[in-house]
């Protein structure tokens, strides 16, 4: 007698909320309770909605030039901006005031990156060739890194905190946070490296690159020491990769990496024989390039964002849902952390908040 096959359970999207700020959304990040969710746009506003009262509070209002970069701090008691008007800005969320607790003015270079440590109060962020880390609990400068190849195109904490990867032409370079001043790791790449990603276990990092490659390393503190990480190489992508996102597995390093290039997203997973090294499969929807990526935290349920709509991807291989917000033209996606909402911003400043309803759930032949 046959085994009973599980059936796929219909997912679908609920709106909760809309709302808009005036000019492209260039970023929106949750915080890590999932409570309050922040917008940067093109018009310089640094917006904060929280779900208590559903309601956006202006940080920073219009009239400025663009946030480019986005953060909330491990513990969600600070949120930095950077942008094009060379300012870092950081608040403090316990005291909510529109009053920054701290800024930085660094014009005429542009903040165009940044990224928290995962543990500790710890702020990276690019100035143009160079990395700037920052202590908030001290409001020390801890060091400055010089990328020295380009700009900085990308910066990415390891899980455990000990290294900072940042991106630029030539591939990454890799600072042990524990010795700065020790030279860094040099994975070279003949190209530009515009996308980086760690597993959410510290083990892979990815590249996304202009050369229309990716490029993934198993990191192995002994080999780094000897110069012998071997990457893994998967090219014949239509455009540069622009964006790169892991899964977090359920069953111990069983993780997908989805890779976003012009209208199209390949997923890829490990392959069991060691020869072949990664397995990808083509996700195919979307008309407009993909402008965010980002999978369930927990699930592989994929979501995508693009000029025309939104997808979602069951089991990040099957298109479950696709979208249109009207003639909203979607710019940006978020997560909530515990997975039951996801937001999305437009490129004429539109915000949405959606949850997710299941139905369908059996066992079917």
């Amino acid at each position: 007698m046959p085994k009973p096959k599980m059936k796929l359970s219909r997912i679908g999207l609920q709106h909760c909320w809309r709302g808009s700020v005036h000019d492209y959304v260039r970023a929106i990040v949750w915080s890590p309770t999932g409570q309050t969710l922040a917008i940067a746009s093109a018009a310089g506003e640094v917006v904060l909605w929280t779900g208590t009262d559903q309601s956006l509070f202006y940080l920073q209002t219009a009239g400025q030039l663009a946030i480019d970069a986005l953060g909330f701090s491990a513990d969600g008691q600070f949120l930095a901006a950077g942008g094009q008007d060379g300012q870092v800005r950081i608040w403090e969320m316990t005291a909510l005031t529109s009053k920054p607790l701290l800024a930085f003015n660094y014009a005429p270079a542009w903040v165009e990156r940044l990224a928290w440590h995962p543990h500790r109060p710890l702020l990276a962020f690019s100035l143009g060739k160079y990395v700037q880390v920052w202590d908030l609990e001290q409001q020390a400068l801890v060091t400055t890194l010089n990328f020295a190849n380009s700009s900085v195109l990308g910066l990415s904490w390891q899980r455990g905190g000990n290294g900072l990867g940042v991106a630029g032409y030539g591939g990454i370079k890799l600072w042990d946070s524990r010795d700065w001043d020790e030279d860094p790791y040099h994975l070279e790449i003949g190209s530009a490296t515009i996308a980086i990603a760690w597993s959410p276990d510290g083990c892979y990092l990815a590249a996304g690159n202009m050369d229309r490659t990716i490029t993934v390393i198993e990191w192995d503190a002994d080999a780094v020491q000897s110069q012998r990480l071997l990457p893994w190489v998967m090219r014949g992508f239509p455009g540069k990769v622009r964006h790169l996102a892991w899964s977090e597995g359920r069953h111990g390093r069983d993780f997908l990496l989805a890779a976003a290039s012009s209208e199209g997203i390949v997923v890829w997973e490990r392959h069991p024989d060691p020869t072949i090294g990664w397995s990808g499969q083509v996700l195919q929807h979307h008309q407009d390039v993909v402008q965010g990526i980002g999978f369930q935290p927990q699930t592989t349920l994929l979501a995508s964002v693009a000029a025309d709509g939104l997808g979602l991807w069951q089991r990040a291989n099957q298109l479950a849902c696709s979208h249109s917000e009207g003639e909203a033209r979607l710019s940006a996606l978020a997560w909530q952390p515990q997975g039951q909402w996801l937001a999305t911003g437009g490129e004429g400043g539109e915000l949405s908040i959606y949850g997710l309803t299941t139905t369908g759930q059996g066992f079917g032949s």
